[in-house]
């Protein structure tokens, strides 16, 4: 019998290496664009600038960049585009236009309005006088961004602040908003000298696909020049994220963003229209506004401070793959091995069953592992963030192995009672401690995320990779070694019953489009099955 026990898991381990780099070479495979997302030989026309970099914020009225700092940024900026558009004076932006004209670059002056009237008079002042000391570097004024959009002031007060800046500068004014809030307050039309419409279709109302961003962003283009005439329709944003959430079909990521972008670059080339991309640089501090979509608009990497698609390099969701599948496949031969070491120390003839469980464990944590730690790069944010996402792949890297451990010493997996319940109760094994606590805190991010998902949705992220490495090992270890005897958990089946009423209204409320809500979804009922099916021996009174 030893051969057979041999050549079964030595098979196994050998298909699950197999599937882990076939997952990674699909992963990886570049995508074909018509031209390059930034191509220092066709300067970008416009780009939207911020100049915050890791923990700077706007949302600290004392933040203040330094003049060096605005140099280095628009020195590299010079390289790539012709044009920078700013959104207000504060915070060391004044600077801009000075330095800007250093190397070369014009500026769309941005004046942020608010409903904080000293503010915007203040604001005003300054982009007033910056556009007289500047004149061959500022080439127009955005007073207001989006204002309308957050309810902060009425069409009315709006264009009568757009009047109040035009007797005081030489260059068109105008402002810039959301296409459907142009179309709903048409008496702003009147006051501006040119139409600046944001059209994202990341975040429409419905979210529309990568692949149909451009004929998006084209047929509402149209459709303005049509409802606005005799004035020129500016782009003032569109763009793709490259990291975060989907919303219904729209998939933010490494290859549609660049893709997105270079469609709509031909686009305007084709069709002759002027538009500017948000953003330069990912900007981390509106990830606290908008969760991790928001940090991941820009075209330069925050923390590297580089192009995300240098010229002449193909695009890839995955740059990183080779490292990603070899750190997948050294998981898979771990949890192989620890099963294997199990077994030498219980020399009997394990059931086909109990390897299967131990192959299928190892396989997905395998091929998902790199994407979850991809993910927790990404999508970690503050002490919280990390600790939440941190303490969800230590969990789901030791789930396959103490799961393989105890799938081959015939243990199921352990109650609740068996780590928190009374004295007599509880385990005396430390592996099996040790899979219990993984267990308590897989269930608990996963309630977390799952109650997150029901009352607050917009901005969360979806943890499928890592929860998905966590809980089929679970699920596989219970269906090999469930207890035969026993009372069900109240602790479990509160925890099940949360999950599948929150798996079913995420499910509902997200759409089938979703495929990462719907993914989470399927992995939050499977750990409900899973924690149904637990048994606790009834301690004597």
């Amino acid at each position: 019998m030893e051969p057979i026990s041999l050549r079964t898991p030595l098979a196994l381990l050998l298909s699950s290496l197999g599937m882990i780099a076939a997952l990674w070479w699909w992963l990886a495979t570049p995508i074909s664009l018509s031209r390059a997302p930034i191509d220092p030989a066709a300067k970008l026309q416009c780009v939207s600038y911020a100049p915050f970099r890791g923990a700077q914020t706007p949302l600290v009225p004392t933040t203040h960049i330094s003049a060096e700092q605005i140099a280095q940024d628009l020195a590299q900026l010079a390289a790539i585009t012709d044009c920078i558009r700013t959104y207000s004076t504060e915070n060391g932006l004044d600077q801009v236009p000075a330095i800007a004209g250093k190397v070369g670059l014009k500026v769309i002056q941005g004046i942020w309005l608010s409903s904080n009237r000293l503010k915007n008079l203040a604001q005003i002042s300054i982009a007033a006088a910056l556009s007289k000391e500047h004149p061959d570097v500022i080439t127009a004024l955005v007073v207001g961004n989006e204002v309308l959009l957050r309810g902060e002031m009425t069409a009315s007060d709006l264009a009568a602040y757009i009047r109040s800046v035009k007797p005081q500068v030489t260059v068109p004014v105008t402002y810039a908003d959301v296409w459907e809030f142009w179309l709903r307050n048409r008496e702003v039309y009147e006051a501006v000298d040119f139409v600046t419409i944001h059209i994202l279709p990341y975040w429409e109302d419905i979210p529309v696909r990568a692949k149909f961003a451009v004929g998006h962003v084209d047929d509402i283009r149209k459709r303005m020049v049509v409802a606005f005439p005799g004035k020129e329709i500016l782009i003032g944003e569109t763009g793709w994220p490259s990291a975060g959430r989907m919303r219904e079909g729209a998939l933010p990521s490494r290859a549609n963003q660049a893709r997105v972008v270079s469609e709509i670059l031909d686009l305007a080339k084709r069709e002759g229209f002027r538009v500017n991309l948000i953003e330069a640089f990912d900007q981390p501090w509106k990830r606290q506004l908008e969760g991790t979509v928001g940090g991941y608009w820009g075209l330069i990497d925050a923390t590297q401070r580089a192009v995300k698609y240098p010229p002449g390099q193909q695009v890839s969701n995955y740059p990183l793959w080779k490292l990603q599948m070899g750190g997948g496949m050294a998981l898979s031969a771990v949890v192989f091995l620890v099963g294997w070491l199990t077994l030498r120390r219980r020399p009997w003839q394990p059931r086909l069953a109990s390897w299967l469980a131990v192959g299928t464990s190892a396989t997905v944590g395998g091929m998902l592992l790199g994407i979850a730690v991809d993910k927790m790069y990404y999508e970690s944010y503050g002490t919280g963030g990390w600790l939440q996402w941190g303490l969800l792949l230590a969990a789901a890297i030791a789930s396959p192995m103490l799961c393989a451990n105890a799938a081959m010493s015939g243990r199921p997996l352990p109650t609740f009672l068996e780590l928190l319940g009374p004295r007599d109760g509880r385990t005396g094994s430390a592996l099996t401690a040790l899979l219990g606590v993984v267990l308590i805190v897989t269930t608990l991010i996963a309630a977390a995320t799952a109650l997150g998902f029901v009352f607050d949705p917009r901005y969360r992220d979806f943890p499928f990779a890592a929860l998905t490495m966590a809980v089929v090992p679970f699920a596989a270890l219970m269906l090999v070694n469930r207890p035969n005897e026993g009372v069900r958990p109240i602790a479990e089946s509160a925890f099940a019953g949360l999950l599948v009423a929150t798996a079913l209204y995420t499910g509902f409320n997200e759409g089938n489009q979703n495929w990462q809500s719907m993914w989470t979804c399927v992995i939050y009922l499977l750990l409900a099955i899973t924690l149904l099916r637990a048994r606790a021996a009834q301690i004597p009174g």
